[in-house]
């Protein structure tokens, strides 16, 4: 009698992607993951909630998340490259602290965390589409503009634009893969230089641009007094800069841009060259750095900082009509064609964003599967296309789910802020994890690296996470449902998405260990690619 085949500890020799990544990509996906136009967008959204802006700058508190991200730009450059698989930090976190808990806090910290993010930009798009269309002079985008809680917002017409474009961002990766790399480096190349228009534009009009923009809109305030350049200038005071106060808003920075670096090494397998993954994620966090900082050193620079805090913190330019870096460089434009460019840029970064995530966090979900962390079925690719095709319709259900429930329920973008806790308690661990893989795995410089700076990785993103725990109706909601704090329910699903991962695991240990195959195998070795 022939001798039984063995069991294969992975679903099958290789994942079944291709090759076709190159380095401007990868540079595009990092940078679609870290999100810059989406923060120029929403920055008022926490400004407005924060007791007081004095002293808040933002070009500081820019830099000084840079600074604070650079210990993580070094593990993702050196694991990234010397570890190209699918799921990266998953293959990285799993194979040095194991199936049960790795697969558990790569499940929490990035998977169902990514889908609170994506349910994010998906609002945001819709606020971007509905204000661009406002300031086109089109009264009918009102309701996609307003937030949910704001009176004249439309949540079902915002659920279901929303849904409409992420389904289709779904369907195109579905058709071809290429497409959804594509779709990510032309929208975020746009977006680019949207920016850098919107920084000229602000430039060439001036203090005196900015102020008949904002004089012209013919606002009142809820006292009924006339919200002016002016008015808002001399209602700031404090100093330009105070370092508690802006190490205070570094959970901003943290929720949309600078620890987003996984995005090139979750695709490693995918990657064409070596200096592709070398290179990817630094040079993708300095650009991001240049753009942002650049951006917001620009309205201080023209409009002075005193406008500028108090514009952002003012409820009723910021709720009321949408005003953030994108509409006030439309505003000043004085160019309708000019307007339409800025305003189409600010949409296509979100676009972008969620390009991004339609590839990347399926490759999470693959790379779970093709170790049966998750159902095998999950690691399906599609032969013809070479599409995760169930991993992609899963991200399309749970997205548009969470969209709907908070466009119904929480009513602000705002209210998704405290399950980025998840991400941060994660990148905790990722910083251990390059501890360890240093110490057993590496020697020379390389192993001095990773300890150090995985280290002071783990030591930034604990006092990150305390300030999200410190100030739960900041980095969360102060709106309550069903008597509980809007904040409750997003720890819930975090907590939730960690234990639904420990099941999970244990569940596919003891299924497949019924047909033979012992799980915890795949996590002593490097998956294929």
């Amino acid at each position: 009698m022939a001798d039984k085949v063995k069991p294969a500890v992975f679903v099958r020799e290789s994942t079944g992607l291709v090759k076709n990544v190159s380095l401007l990509d990868a540079l595009t996906l990092n940078m679609g993951n870290m999100s810059a136009g989406a923060a120029l967008a929403t920055i008022g959204f926490t400004m407005a909630s924060l007791a007081s802006v004095s002293g808040v700058n933002l070009v500081y508190a820019s830099i000084i998340a840079f600074i604070l991200s650079v210990p993580q730009i070094v593990v993702y450059s050196l694991m990234g490259s010397r570890i190209k698989r699918t799921g990266g930090d998953y293959v990285w976190i799993t194979r040095s602290l194991g199936g049960p808990l790795g697969g558990s806090l790569s499940f929490m910290g990035y998977v169902l965390e990514t889908q609170v993010y994506f349910a994010l930009i998906v609002l945001s798009m819709v606020f971007a589409i509905g204000s661009v269309g406002l300031a086109m002079g089109n009264s009918s985008f009102l309701g996609l503009a307003l937030p949910g809680n704001v009176s004249g917002s439309i949540p079902w017409e915002q659920f279901a634009v929303g849904a409409g474009i992420f389904a289709l961002l779904i369907l195109a990766n579905m058709i071809r893969p290429k497409i959804g790399y594509k779709i990510v480096t032309v929208t975020i190349l746009l977006g680019i230089i949207g920016i850098l228009v919107a920084i000229v534009t602000m430039l060439s009009a001036g203090q005196s641009g900015v102020a008949n923009y904002i004089n012209g809109l013919n606002l009142m305030d809820f006292n009924n007094n006339p919200i002016t350049f002016n008015s808002l200038a001399s209602s700031y005071t404090g100093s330009s800069f105070d370092l508690g106060a802006t190490i205070a808003i570094l959970p901003f920075f943290a929720i949309f841009v600078y620890p987003w670096i996984n995005a090139g090494p979750a695709v490693g397998s995918e990657l064409r060259g070596t200096g592709t993954a070398k290179w990817n994620v630094p040079l993708a966090s300095f650009l991001v750095l240049i753009l942002l900082t650049g951006a917001f050193a620009t309205m201080y620079y023209v409009a002075g900082l005193p406008f500028t805090n108090a514009a952002l913190s003012n409820p009723t330019l910021v709720f009321d009509n949408s005003f953030n870096f994108w509409t006030l460089a439309m505003g000043v434009s004085g160019n309708s064609a000019l307007q339409l460019f800025i305003g189409l840029s600010w949409i296509l970064w979100n676009v972008g964003i969620l390009a991004y995530g339609v590839i990347v966090i399926s490759r999470y979900l693959l790379a779970q599967g093709f170790d049966r962390f998750l159902p095998a079925r999950i690691a399906y690719v599609n032969p013809k296309t070479g599409a995760p095709m169930i991993a992609q319709a899963l991200v399309l259900v749970l997205t548009v789910s969470l969209v709907g429930v908070v466009s119904a329920f929480y009513g602000t973008l705002q209210a998704l802020f405290a399950g980025v806790i998840a991400a941060m308690i994660y990148f905790v661990f990722i910083g251990l994890t390059a501890v360890i893989h240093g110490s057993k795995n590496e020697q020379g410089r390389i192993k001095g690296a990773l300890i150090l700076c995985g280290a002071l990785m783990a030591v930034v993103f604990s006092y990150i996470t305390y300030q999200f725990l410190a100030s739960p109706q900041i980095w969360g909601t102060s709106a309550v449902v069903a008597g509980l704090p809007g904040y409750d329910y997003a720890y819930a699903y975090v907590i939730a998405s960690f234990i639904v991962g420990l099941l999970l695991y244990f569940g596919c240990k003891w299924y497949y260990g019924k047909r033979g195959i012992d799980v915890t195998l795949a996590y002593k070795e490097i998956p294929p690619e």
